[in-house]
């Protein structure tokens, strides 16, 4: 008896949905990789006066295809991972556009703002403003205590 071939998605739907069509064609790995999202990992951190954005971008090439911005208190990261060649095989290594957006503790010039990018690792350096706390204390006057009268002889 003659085996099979495995059925293929049509061309029109692989080009469309190109991650569904490899994940219903693939023995089953878990779960579909269109549902885990085109993100990647940050950790937030405070450091020496500095607040610390890392983001995990392994295999890039930090001049080609990574971008930083930073708009007000909005810290974005950007990455493309593009694929090197088209032959004949499975992969399961994600390609296309990446962005993450950061909300910032404050506002911040972009000129003071530094990243470096070192075995696969995004740094974002965001100098951190001392907060000076903010107003004054402002004496509670007893309302049953004449203006100008001292407050301890009654009036």
């Amino acid at each position: 008896m003659a085996k099979l071939p495995r059925p293929q998605a049509p061309a029109r739907f692989r080009a469309m949905f190109p991650d569904l069509a490899d994940w219903l064609e693939a023995p089953w790995t878990g779960p579909p990789p269109f549902l885990a999202g085109q993100a990647f990992r940050v950790e937030e951190t405070i450091r020496d006066d500095r607040y610390m954005v890392r983001a995990e971008l392994p295999g890039l090439d930090p001049e080609n295809d990574i971008e930083v911005t930073v708009d007000g208190r909005i810290l974005t990261i950007r990455a493309e991972r593009r694929q090197r060649d088209n032959g004949p095989y499975r992969s399961e290594f994600r390609y296309g556009s990446l962005a993450r957006a950061v909300r910032l503790p404050a506002r911040v010039d972009p000129a003071d703002v530094t990243a470096r990018y070192d075995k696969g690792v995004l740094e974002v350096s965001v100098p951190v403003r001392v907060v000076k706390p903010g107003g004054a204390r402002i004496p509670v006057q007893d309302a049953h205590v004449a203006p100008g009268q001292p407050p301890d002889q009654p009036g």
